[in-house]
């Protein structure tokens, strides 16, 4: 099962799938983000790795 990269909680797949960015890294999910901001809280954290 997947894992967010950021906080190390299991995600489905399915949640992966969406999230995960052009790496396949998972920078963001309901653990560790508020559901309404995932998407952003994963760019965010995304430009702050580059």
């Amino acid at each position: 099962m997947p894992r967010c990269d950021h906080c190390g909680s299991h995600v489905s797949d399915r949640f992966a799938r969406v999230f995960s960015d052009a790496h396949g890294q998972l920078n963001a999910c309901p653990s560790c983000s508020a559901n309404a901001g995932i998407a952003e809280a994963a760019r965010e954290r995304t430009r702050a790795d580059d």
